[in-house]
């Protein structure tokens, strides 16, 4: 996934607080994304990237052990909307990390494509997300869902409410 560095010439370093504070909305405070088991590892302006577990819960064909269609949404969709939300601070760094934080109270997913390209078969799964445009009302997102291997899985686009 090309990272969208053109738009971001120098990288922007976000708070700690700022980081911390996304991480808690996106693994605690959404209880779904909590017990999916959703672990964020990074989040920086050009990009987010976020592991998955794969456990009994997330099966959707017992036959082969494969890894629901719903929770590849799931995942794509929230690490979408994180990779929106960052690309959102870094215009907004200004603002203290806490003014920044609840631009989350308005954000919602409006639109949602996920395309399936492989059955989701292992135990760990990777996703990647990068915002392609965040404006004044709407951001874009690109995602990508990869086996622990990197073979691509699933790819989704989506458009999230931004204000």
């Amino acid at each position: 996934m090309s990272a969208a560095n053109s738009d971001h010439p120098t990288e922007i370093v976000f708070e700690p607080e700022f980081i911390a504070g996304l991480k808690d909305i996106y693994e605690e405070k959404i209880l779904f994304n909590q017990w999916m088991g959703l672990r964020v590892e990074s989040i920086r302006p050009a990009g987010i990237l976020a592991h998955l577990a794969m456990k009994p819960e997330l099966v959707g064909h017992f036959a082969y052990h494969r890894i629901h269609g719903g929770v590849i949404s799931a995942a794509l969709d929230a690490m979408g909307s994180l990779a929106v939300l960052a690309a959102l601070g870094a215009q907004h760094m200004a603002e203290l990390p806490a003014k920044r934080l609840e631009r989350f109270a308005s954000h919602s997913t409006i639109d949602l494509r996920i395309d399936f390209l492989r059955p989701g078969i292992g135990e760990h799964f990777t996703i990647h997300a990068e915002a392609v445009r965040v404006g004044a009302r709407v951001g874009n997102a690109r995602m990508e869902f990869r086996s622990a291997e990197g073979k691509l899985l699933s790819t989704g686009t989506a458009a999230y409410l931004t204000s």
